[in-house]
């Protein structure tokens, strides 16, 4: 089926989400599915049992040759010697201004080949920034268009997926993966990753047999009712664990020490403007970004101004929502240092009024 008027691309399953009768919307360049019931049910069957997201959206490329591992070093924020075959690593990459041109994930698949996940609306920019600093003796593949992938999630994912495979999904520790048959279907990568704080699995499927590894996953999980999630819950999920969105919370011209991610940024090697990392750690961070729960009853969102108790703003909000898990407003936005701490009480504006709240430390949820 198409959307009138545009040109977005489609994920191989496309018509399959029509078919399941998703709410089918724009984002990141995609047509894409954000809800197939509704995003409380779908939060709550991650949450408490299993769900499938489709994210074919997002982007993979590859680096291989002699010199791999130094070009992903110097790329990216994070210490990439440390790992080893089958470890995933979150990390950024860095401009010229030490703002983050996209956060994602660095998975080591052999000594010389490295697979780059990146986030779906910026493919073409990732593209061009790891391009742009091409080396001798290795070769960049961009096969964002070439591969599906799903993330089973929640509790009950191990279960499910245990009946498609002979490999002991037990045994694969989180942020680590394994390359081996599950459905039928040879080389599926399968990741102890995800967006959801929920557990489970992203799985990297060629398009070619994406809709025999969906079909088979969903008659796997019947007894567990799985149920295929959208959009809509992703972003919920994900912020009750504080884990930031590209565009929202994080950009160009927010540094990874402001975003809270001085964690993944390993100052102790080269990478692309580290000098500047270096000088702001020393000069001190003018903002911060923080969790913050409603005291008063209220939901944040995107934009609004953050204030302090003498009605000065201080800073705005980067995401926010009413927590299906919680059953109160969160969010998280950048403030001034001073008002960080856990504890602290700021305000929220919301519809003229301002609303108190209070600092606290991520996640929000905790299982």
């Amino acid at each position: 089926m198409e959307i009138a008027g545009t040109d977005l691309k489609k994920v191989a399953l496309n018509d399959v989400h029509f078919a399941l009768g998703a709410k089918m919307v724009p984002f990141a360049g995609f047509i894409m599915p954000v809800r197939y019931s509704s995003d409380l049910e779908e939060h709550n069957t991650v949450r408490n049992a299993v769900g499938v997201f489709d994210v074919s959206h997002m982007g993979e490329f590859f680096v291989k040759g002699a010199h791999a591992l130094d070009f992903v070093q110097n790329l990216t924020t994070n210490d990439v010697s440390k790992l080893y075959n089958g470890k995933v690593q979150y990390s950024c990459f860095t401009n010229n201004n030490a703002g983050i041109v996209d956060d994602l994930l660095v998975y080591k698949l052999s000594d010389e080949e490295y697979m780059l996940v990146v986030n779906a609306g910026n493919i073409e920019k990732d593209w061009n920034w790891v391009v742009s600093h091409t080396v001798e003796d290795v070769e960049l593949s961009n096969l964002s268009h070439k591969l599906s992938l799903f993330a089973v999630q929640g509790p009950k994912a191990v279960a499910v997926l245990q009946k498609l495979t002979s490999i002991n999904l037990s045994d694969i520790e989180y942020y680590t993966f394994v390359k081996g048959e599950l459905a039928g279907i040879k080389d599926i990568i399968i990741s102890a990753t995800g967006y959801t704080g929920a557990g489970g699995f992203e799985l990297y499927v060629k398009n070619e047999d994406a809709l025999t590894v969906w079909n088979k996953i969903f008659e796997a999980g019947k007894e567990e009712d799985i149920k295929p999630i959208g959009l809509g819950a992703r972003d919920t999920l994900r912020l009750e664990m504080g884990y930031c969105l590209y565009g929202n919370d994080i950009d160009d011209i927010t540094t990874p020490l402001e975003a809270g991610l001085g964690w993944i940024t390993k100052l102790n090697k080269k990478f692309v403007a580290s000098d500047l990392l270096v000088k702001q750690k020393e000069e001190g961070l003018k903002r911060k970004l923080v969790g913050f729960e409603m005291v008063e009853r209220g939901i944040p969102r995107s934009h609004y101004e953050i204030l302090n108790s003498e009605n000065k703003q201080i800073g705005f909000v980067t995401s926010g929502t009413q927590s299906p898990s919680l059953g109160l407003g969160i969010g998280m936005g950048y403030i001034s240092p001073e008002y960080s701490k856990a504890g602290s009480e700021i305000y929220i504006k919301i519809r003229e009024k301002a609303l108190k709240a209070k600092v606290v430390t991520l996640p929000f949820y905790k299982a």
